[in-house]
């Protein structure tokens, strides 16, 4: 039976359909919730941080890149909080005890981290189904956390369709990029 389920979310759309598991989960067991949101460059709609050049050919440009990019920041930060408090209170009204935390750092490690230190029975996070070249370089954050956790671990998938529509918007995307 499961006391307390970890449950990783980002704002993808695979971060509602793991919140919505999570929750069935906890309603079927009575088990408590810590809903997890990591603050990583990797996520979908972080800000892109600033590259900043030896070559000052523009005064103040690099200082006005950093200000946009702080601004940017603040505004993700203050949306991670803001999905937490609202799948915080779609739990608290389903009768669940929730907590959240939302933490700077890597993915994986901070989620095999705060499973140890909350003591959780259980792992929900999403997959984005990274394979291949694009795992090897970018890392799997569903894969490391597989073979690190000290609990169990249940992955929720997109679904085929899903997968399908997003690498339809990925190709149009990179084809007018070209």
């Amino acid at each position: 039976m499961f006391k307390k389920i970890l449950v990783a979310l980002d704002r993808s759309e695979v971060g509602q359909k793991v919140f919505d598991q999570a929750l069935s989960l906890a309603q079927l067991t009575q088990a408590s919730l810590m809903l997890l949101h990591v603050l990583s460059p990797e996520e979908e709609g972080s800000p892109y941080v600033p590259m900043v050049s030896n070559f000052d050919y523009y005064p103040g440009l690099n200082s006005q890149s950093f200000e946009l990019y702080q601004k940017q920041w603040e505004s993700f930060k203050t949306q991670g909080i803001q999905m937490l408090q609202s799948f915080c209170a779609q739990a608290n009204t389903a009768g669940i005890t929730t907590e959240f935390t939302q933490n700077l750092g890597n993915p994986g490690r901070l989620i095999c981290d705060l499973a140890r230190s909350y003591d959780a029975d259980l792992i929900v996070m999403g997959r984005r189904g990274r394979s291949g070249l694009t795992e090897f370089f970018l890392g799997s954050v569903s894969n490391y956390v597989l073979h690190h956790a000290p609990c169990s671990v249940y992955i929720v998938h997109l679904s085929v369709t899903a997968k399908k529509d997003e690498l339809v918007k990925e190709t149009r995307s990179a084809s007018s990029v070209n």
